[in-house]
């Protein structure tokens, strides 16, 4: 399964070849350097680790620093493992946009924005209390949340106030508009997690792969 680490730009419009308007996200989608290729024999299974975003050597752990010398590679910010990876690649290889076309669906996994400490209405929807007819500070509150007297305990799981967003979200099923090679961008259609400048992974769709090429 193909997969890259990008960089979330920010979201604009672009015009398609029809002249329709497409919402679409802007993804820095390299360079990605191989780091690792494990394999059946060596490590139990078979994957590539790909490296994003050049980092300081002080300010990398020497666990982490040892792993990079050992693959004669720069230290990085991000590393991910992309599991039965279908292209042949090698460590020291350098990987960018150009690794999806247009027309290819996406996976977008990111981390939501966070909101901090939110209320049941903000949060998770909920309708609120009256604004009249004597419902005076129930206007925002989520209301009974108990059993009465038996079984005496509050459901597992029971939507309440809380911590919103900054959670691990995954969108499938993105359409590749544009794939511009000189400056290692994918325009995405739609909306991609997480606030502008986060990380995101970008891998080929696991509900609509990739067409092999047909052969003559």
């Amino acid at each position: 399964m193909l997969g890259l680490l990008g960089k979330k730009l920010g979201q604009t419009r672009v015009y398609d070849d029809k002249g329709n308007i497409v919402p679409v996200t802007v993804v820095l989608a390299g360079p990605n350097r191989v780091l690792q290729c494990k394999t059946v024999e060596s490590d139990g299974y078979q994957a590539v680790q790909l490296g994003f975003d050049d980092q300081k050597e002080h300010r990398v752990s020497k666990a982490l620093l040892g792993h990079f010398k050992k693959q004669n590679g720069a230290p990085v910010k991000r590393i991910r493992e992309f599991r039965d990876f279908s292209r042949e690649v090698k460590p020291g290889d350098i990987l960018g946009a150009t690794l999806f076309a247009k027309g290819d669906f996406v996976d977008a996994i990111g981390v939501s924005k966070g909101r901090g400490f939110e209320g049941v209405v903000k949060r998770h929807h909920f309708r609120g209390g009256d604004l009249t007819h004597g419902s005076k500070g129930w206007h925002r509150r989520p209301g009974a949340i108990g059993q009465r007297s038996f079984p005496g305990t509050v459901h597992r799981g029971m939507r309440m106030p809380g911590h919103m967003g900054q959670v691990r979200r995954t969108v499938q099923n993105l359409e590749v508009i544009q794939v511009r090679e000189a400056d290692n961008v994918l325009l995405i259609r739609g909306a991609i997690p997480g606030a502008r400048g986060d990380y995101v992974v970008i891998r080929e769709a696991k509900k609509h792969p990739r067409q092999p090429a047909k052969t003559q």
